[in-house]
């Protein structure tokens, strides 16, 4: 059986159990539509979270990213852990406690303000967006390469996917899909990462395969790969980048998790308050099956790739384009791999040619510039081909990263039609909308939204796992905080809460925009995207925190200026953060 048949029964199948879920547990009311009627199992919850979570930056992207530039893109497995552990013990029971559906309904009442509560599903909006932009590239990258089409086409193939269990489900449907999707990402994951770590090191755990010896050379893995990118101009793979740096974007990754919408609603889905921390810590666990194997995926990936490159080592002659593997013939289709011979010799220069130091060596080598461009994002999908292993692990991969994308593009899509049928229409716009009318505008408003996120999935503003980090710097500087004071701050009010979301949401999507172009349409950045323009050296993706912090500061000058909230709002907070039938301290 050829690859590109096997590839369609894998993803088919898995395609097929998705539907069919969804059909089975179709949404029937707005209660099990927006928080599937709050019967979910702990376990199941987290299971679910954790495909939510897992997206096509996580399976696709970030071991890529980790790949291409090694120990200092770490940030984003420290940032992306780190928020759960936040969003367990300061968020997700006293969400669940206040028993409401959404974030902006929580914000509304909190701060007793239609006003708020408006802004809040603006800033909802623009996140749940910006994300699924990563998650629909993700996805039409992975139909580009296994349905051998183009991008764009894989894009529209995945939102019609996505259209059918999303719309038809609900958070129900999209709830148990989910646990689904997940078993299916993590064995997909980790059966070729157990083959290559046994390939390269003998170990068949790919996390100390990582720390493990080269079988071929006898040197230590990360070792071996330090020697081999030194030797072709670029940084040593475990070097370390500027701190700040580094601090700012893990903050911001943490941060921007715990603020993120369709992650924060699934904990409104289980029976009790206590359910939800259980929840979040069965999601870390199911999380840190694939997070631990990633720095292995992308260190293996990029020693494998110079090794297809350089069979007899960086030293020797390049491979020559006509005796290309496979893999890289298959890539070419897809665009995603380009090859253009700069010096006419007919082999694959593949180095860093922006290194000033290493100038001197290429052209004492006849080399004139690089002359393969990788996708970060086919890394992870490729890995099985480049390491030769069986047609079913290849399509299994497939099937895998296809999971991922659709499953956290299917939560995002959730957050923005409920924020749009309950939180505008329902109790803003017409109050008096029956319940089926109310399904009725969920289900068009997700249709709307898979749209508007496929049509902007066709020029991204950067590689899947980029391009939701800026959702994580939006989210960061907007809801975090809000929900944060609201939680543990009885003297913040409407308008300190309402001005400080704006200032955070304005101030970072102007920094994300003067880089990355208005609204990440390519060539309307006003200034170039280089770290030489950089305010303080702080990249776009790193901007999360300084947004909280002026929301921060915003919300609580205001409030000092302004009344205290009502004496029932203050009663309100203290209901949600005090167990129910706890007493006042008393001395001994």
């Amino acid at each position: 059986m050829d690859q590109y048949t096997l590839n369609l029964l894998i993803v088919g199948a898995s395609f097929a159990l998705y539907i069919g879920i969804a059909i089975w547990s179709r949404a029937g009311s707005t209660a099990e539509f927006y928080a599937a009627n709050r019967g979910v199992n702990p376990v199941m919850n987290g299971m679910a979270t954790a495909a939510d979570w897992m997206s096509a930056a996580s399976f696709i992207s970030m071991a890529g990213l980790i790949a291409g530039v090694g120990y200092i893109n770490s940030t984003y497995l420290m940032g992306w852990t780190g928020g759960y552990v936040l969003l367990a013990l300061l968020l997700a029971p006293y969400l669940r406690k206040f028993g409401k559906y959404t974030v902006p309904q929580f914000i509304g009442d909190r701060f007793y303000s239609q006003k708020a509560r408006l802004v809040a599903v603006i800033c909802l909006i623009i996140i749940s967006v910006t994300y699924v932009i990563g998650q629909m590239t993700g996805a039409g990258v992975a139909f580009s390469r296994f349905l051998e089409v183009e991008v764009s086409t894989g894009l529209w193939i995945a939102s019609a996917v996505v259209f059918v269990y999303a719309v038809l489900g609900g958070m129900k449907g999209i709830t148990y899909t989910q646990v689904a999707q997940y078993v299916v990402l993590i064995i997909a994951y980790s059966i070729p990462a157990i083959f290559i770590s046994m390939q390269l090191t003998g170990n068949p755990l790919p996390w100390l395969g990582l720390f493990s010896t080269h079988t071929e050379s006898g040197l230590p893995l990360l070792q071996k790969l330090d020697q081999v990118v030194t030797d072709l101009g670029f940084n040593a793979y475990t070097a370390q980048g500027s701190t700040l740096n580094m601090t700012l974007f893990t903050l911001s990754l943490m941060i921007g998790t715990a603020g993120l919408p369709h992650v924060i609603i699934r904990f409104f889905t289980v029976p009790k308050v206590a359910d939800a921390r259980w929840s979040a810590g069965w999601a870390l666990v199911f999380i840190a099956l694939l997070y631990l194997t990633a720095p292995a995926v992308g260190a293996m990936a990029r020693l494998n790739i110079i090794d297809t490159i350089f069979p007899s080592g960086p030293q020797a002659e390049a491979v020559l384009y006509e005796e290309r593997p496979d893999w890289m013939r298959n890539w070419e289709v897809t665009g995603l791999l380009k090859y253009e011979d700069k010096n006419g010799d007919g082999r694959i220069q593949y180095y860093n040619d922006t290194a000033a130091g290493f100038t001197e060596t290429a052209a004492s080598r006849g080399w004139s510039g690089n002359e393969l461009t990788i996708n970060n994002d086919i890394l992870v999908l490729a890995n099985p081909e480049i390491a030769q292993l069986p047609g079913w692990v290849i399509a299994l991969i497939a099937a895998g990263g296809l999971a991922a994308a659709l499953s956290t593009a299917a939560g995002l899509l959730l957050a923005i039609s409920s924020a749009i049928s309950h939180d505008l229409i329902k109790d803003w716009l017409k109050p008096d909308i029956s319940e089926a009318g109310e399904l009725m505008a969920a289900r068009v408003a997700m249709a709307g939204a898979i749209l508007v996120a496929t049509l902007l999935g066709l020029n991204p503003p950067g590689f899947a796992a980029q391009t939701v980090a800026l959702a994580f710097g939006l989210a960061a500087s907007s809801i975090f905080p809000a929900l944060m004071m609201g939680i543990f701050s009885k003297r913040i009010n409407a308008a300190g809460a309402t001005i400080g979301m704006l200032v955070g949401l304005i101030v970072t999507c102007l920094y994300l925009f003067t880089y990355l172009g208005w609204f990440f349409i390519p060539g309307t950045n006003m200034l170039e995207n280089v770290p030489a323009n950089y305010l303080f050296g702080i990249p776009p993706t790193a901007f999360g925190p300084i947004g909280a912090l002026l929301n921060f500061g915003a919300a609580y000058i205001v409030s000092a200026m302004t009344e205290a909230p009502p004496r029932h709002v203050q009663d309100l907070v203290d209901s949600v953060r005090i167990p129910r039938g706890a007493g006042a301290a008393t001395g001994h």
